[in-house]
């Protein structure tokens, strides 16, 4: 083993543990490690264990904790707070430090991963020990040969310098201890696995936990089959969102109707993203196949509502409410409207229009890609902000522009217009030098700047569309190293939740549900929107693992989708944006009790792919 890892008795007292080292032979770079510890002490004594792996020395280790920490994590100039790693000068503050250690249950896999100058190393382990909850964390050392990274394991876990909870402000460190009694002995298990230079072989190990954690039930995750998933989620959409008045789907629907009804819900819809046109399209296709004209013309009208109000610059707007009309959404700046919001509606516009040939959805689609293009850069870049006014692009920020492209591929086809495709292809390549170094960041309003699964989904759309426009096996390598960083979002094992919490008492099964992002550290269902692309992706490459990733998702949230009024504490239909599996925002093992049109859409979107 080239960095074999040490242990340190995380104690007051000197010698109250004695450890022992059980290492495997090694498997392709894979070495299962036990330690049998026993307490040597007279007397109880409070202490806990870190492993840690030393590296060589390294001026970018490339930090990578699954759904929580990818690199910096937090690149200057984004104005949401969450856990950033500096040298320079940190301030545990403002959540900057050159350490970070996290409980397991924050990390889609619990792991940590870095490189060094000569390849790089993982310490993998489970969500609970026999010391309880385990973690995971790292550090530098610096040494007069340079900073070494260094890798750790937390048995019981410990969250430091800080503790994250959601907010802006960090609370206290929390560094829990395991009461050892005199004589008491216990195993722990933990992996390492050593890695060549090459800083995508993550995908490599988060494949290997994947496979050996495949849990043998897998059928009985979801509550129902896929046919009554989609009949469910039409009726939430309908029901709970639909509003024939305004013709909007509003965001929010609050699961008590009594005390709160319509006070607890958002007046207000998102072009896409939270609401809008994806959803409406899921809801014309469900409508289109079962025969329901009242589902039909709701998906319609709002259709028609988006289409048809345009900002002066040509984009849709952003958001409408109910209080002050359209406007441009939740950024700050009130001028500009987001590239992801518009270009997903655009796409999902594009879909519509190609069931259902409208001439003001026409329009409108052709009013955004003409905009879109005309603010491409000369080196292919498209634009992330742009103001309602012009139409002018107001900044390229990350690389939410990756939502313009399968719009753009789609249409080109759609309209005969090899213009939008050659579009698409310049911005494919201007945003592979991000998919090749392994950090997308800015797709959603609310969390700025920084790294999501949603710029993920944004990616595997953008890269298949582009492979499937022409068989470009360039396309095809892109949308898989696309896939391969989404996927670290992606929940291996089902977490394991507290006794008395809702989610422990329905039985929810975590395996397949998305980290929404460093900075919202709770489990969403928007991976959805791109089942069917990581599917064909799968399909493409003959590779079972996109498949399968693809098929857990779809079941896991085939759960807590009301089947009755009164289910879960909700009506028939709804479905929950937050499933709360850590110390973030909420107690772990609750439930947000909002019904969100999102999350209901993009439920019935992927039934209905996989129906279609």
């Amino acid at each position: 083993m080239r960095h074999p890892p040490t242990v340190t008795v995380l104690s007051g007292q000197d010698g109250c543990l004695s450890v022992e080292w059980h290492l495997s032979e090694p498997d392709g770079g894979r070495y299962a490690v036990r330690l049998d510890v026993t307490c040597v002490a007279d007397e109880p004594v409070e202490a806990g264990l870190r492993v840690e792996l030393r590296m060589g020395p390294s001026d970018d280790p490339r930090w990578l904790v699954p759904g929580v920490f990818y690199g910096e994590n937090r690149v200057a100039g984004c104005r949401v707070r969450y856990p950033r790693f500096s040298v320079d000068d940190p301030d545990p503050e403002r959540l900057e430090s050159a350490y970070w250690s996290f409980r397991a249950d924050r990390c889609a896999t619990p792991a940590v991963f870095a490189w060094d100058e000569a390849g790089g190393a993982a310490l993998v382990t489970t969500e609970w020990s026999p010391l309880g909850q385990a973690g995971v964390g790292f550090a530098v050392s610096d040494e007069p040969d340079g900073s070494h990274p260094v890798l750790r394991l937390h048995f019981p876990y410990r969250e430091e310098p800080v503790t994250y909870d959601g907010t802006q402000v960090p609370r206290p460190a929390d560094v829990p201890t395991y009461e050892w009694q005199p004589g008491e002995r216990r195993s722990l298990w933990f992996t390492v696995y050593e890695l060549g230079p090459d800083r995508h072989a993550y995908t490599e190990v988060l494949r290997d936990v994947h496979e050996r954690t495949a849990p043998i039930d897998a059928d009985t995750v979801p509550w129902v089959p896929v046919e009554q998933a989609a009949e469910l989620a039409a009726w939430g959409l309908y029901r709970w969102h639909y509003r024939a008045a305004d013709a909007v789907l509003l965001e929010t629907a609050a699961f008590d109707r009594d005390a709160l009804g319509e006070r607890g819900d958002r007046q207000a819809m998102h072009v896409s993203w939270i609401s809008g046109v994806p959803y409406a399209y899921a809801l014309l296709r469900h409508g289109r196949r079962v025969g329901s004209a009242s589902y039909v013309d709701a998906a319609t009208a709002v259709l028609d509502n988006i289409a048809g109000h345009l900002t002066p610059g040509g984009t849709f707007w952003g958001q409408w409410t109910a209080e002050s009309g359209w406007n441009a959404g939740w950024t700050p700046n009130r001028r500009r409207v987001h590239a992801r919001t518009l270009g997903e509606a655009t796409l999902f516009l594009v879909r519509a229009l190609a069931r259902e040939n409208r001439p003001g959805w026409l329009a409108a689609v052709r009013s955004n890609l003409d905009v879109a293009c005309a603010g491409q850069a000369a080196d292919g870049s498209l634009g992330s902000g742009y103001d309602t006014g012009t139409g002018e692009v107001v900044d390229r920020n990350g690389t939410s522009g990756l939502a313009w492209v399968p719009a753009l591929v789609e249409a080109a086809a759609l309209l005969g217009e090899p213009r939008y495709l050659r579009a698409a292809r310049r911005a494919g390549e201007y945003y592979a030098a991000a998919v090749e170094d392994e950090f997308l960041y800015g797709a959603p309003e609310d969390v700025d700047l920084a790294p999501t699964s949603e710029d993920g989904y944004l990616a595997i759309m953008a890269y298949v569309a582009l492979f499937e426009a022409g068989g470009d096996g360039r396309w095809l390598a892109l949308a898989r190293r696309a896939a391969d960083w989404t996927l670290t979002f992606r929940y291996t094992y089902d977490v394991d939740f507290p006794e008395h919490t809702l989610l422990r008492d329905y039985g929810f099964r975590t395996r397949g549900a998305d980290q929404a992002s460093p900075a919202n550290q709770h489990l969403h269902s928007y991976g959805l929107i791109c089942a069917a692309e990581l599917a064909r992706l799968g399909k493409h490459l003959g590779d079972d693992y996109y498949l399968a990733s693809a098929e857990e998702n779809l079941a896991c949230f085939r759960q807590l989708v009301a089947r009755a009024d009164g289910d879960f504490n909700a009506y028939r239909g709804m479905v929950s944006e937050r499933y709360f599996q850590t110390a973030c925002y909420q107690p772990k093992g609750m439930l947000l009790t909002l019904s969100h049109a999102w999350c209901v859409g993009v439920l019935l979107l992927a039934c209905e792919e996989q129906l279609g």
